[in-house]
């Protein structure tokens, strides 16, 4: 089945109503109507005026509050945005109906356009990561620097704990799925992705869990969600068999800006390994590596990523302040240049 097919759902002037999407102290939410997409974009007011843009991309599955703990710790060094791509957070589906890779990048390539406001620093996580190296490889002129976590970018041999995720691209897994955990309560749904996505779940306090069962109770009423899901994973999964310019690894090689790359030592749906190939691969990259974290680095430890990111400015020469506000009082993880690895020991949350 093709991810450019339309999906079955009801119009939107009939959806049925859901709970409204959770905005954090200091965070605001618009809808930005475009060709064919309409999206939700969220945003934190900068510290003063004149500061750098910066856009970030979600993973499958989540949304633009994946950036919420991140965001406010660099209100001082660029202006935050965060999107929600369609058929997720708070946008409705594409009107074509297609959740490729190309699809979203080109989404994120429109807003950018029409905001203005490129170029951005761009950061993206899990299939963010490869919509935003698409992005940087396609449209330069858009990005000033890149950030990946835990990018999603094409592995020979995938994670065993990885697999069910991949499984969604198959046609009817997601029906099956949902017949099979019918009696699965929200919190036992929010239990599992936690328990896939953190190094340790502990780290969410019960005020972060309960928002999570409450975002996740959102979704399940929208009719879509199981849809956006698979025609993800499948576009995720098409996007690793391209090959010629088009294939995931090529363009990350044609990435001109710098580029941060933090990866999770317990990541149970980018392998690990893949650290050392991501650094060769990007041409001007940093690798940080964090041995405790899963996924999402940027919610388990995101002072420890803004930390990475100030250094990644003063690195570039983007701004003699970038490592001027501390964000925590540990010392920062020293980000190395053409694929040095090292580990950080910093777990400041």
């Amino acid at each position: 089945m093709s991810s450019t097919e339309l999906p079955s759902v009801p119009p939107a002037n009939v959806l049925p109503k859901v709970a409204p999407v959770r905005v954090a102290d200091g965070e605001r939410l618009r809808s930005v109507g475009l060709p064919g997409i309409t999206l939700t974009v969220r945003s934190r007011p900068p510290a003063r005026e004149g500061l750098p843009p910066a856009l970030y991309v979600h993973g499958l599955g989540g949304s633009s509050q994946n950036w919420s703990a991140l965001m406010p710790l660099l209100d001082d060094v660029v202006q935050s945005e965060a999107v929600d791509l369609p058929g997720f957070g708070d946008s409705p589906p594409p009107d074509d109906g297609d959740y490729s890779v190309t699809a979203h990048a080109r989404a994120v390539i429109r807003y950018l356009d029409a905001a203005g406001r490129g170029p951005v620093h761009l950061f993206g996580n899990s299939l963010g990561g490869a919509i935003t190296t698409r992005v940087a490889a396609a449209r330069p002129d858009l990005v000033r620097t890149l950030t990946l976590v835990s990018p999603a970018l094409p592995e020979i041999r995938v994670q065993r704990t990885a697999v069910p995720t991949a499984l969604l691209a198959l046609p009817g897994v997601a029906g099956l799925f949902t017949r099979l955990t019918r009696e699965w309560t929200v919190e036992q749904r929010v239990r599992g992705v936690l328990g896939l996505c953190y190094g340790d779940p502990a780290r969410v306090t019960p005020e972060g869990f309960r928002h999570a069962v409450e975002e996740m109770e959102r979704r399940l009423g929208l009719p879509y969600f199981w849809d956006a899901m698979a025609r993800s994973a499948r576009g995720i999964v098409n996007a690793y068999t391209l090959g010629g310019q088009h294939a995931l690894w090529r363009q990350a090689e044609r990435v001109l800006a710098p580029t941060l790359l933090v990866y999770g030592g317990r990541d149970q749906l980018v392998a690990f390994r893949m650290a050392q190939k991501a650094a060769r691969a990007f041409r001007d990259s940093r690798l940080v590596t964090l041995p405790e974290a899963g996924h999402v680095a940027m919610m388990e430890y995101p002072r420890t990523v803004a930390t990475a990111f100030r250094e990644l400015l003063a690195e570039a020469g983007e701004t003699a302040e970038a490592t001027g506000a501390a964000v925590s009082g540990r010392a920062a993880p020293r980000a190395v240049r053409s694929g040095d690895q090292i580990e950080s020991a910093n777990s400041g949350s």
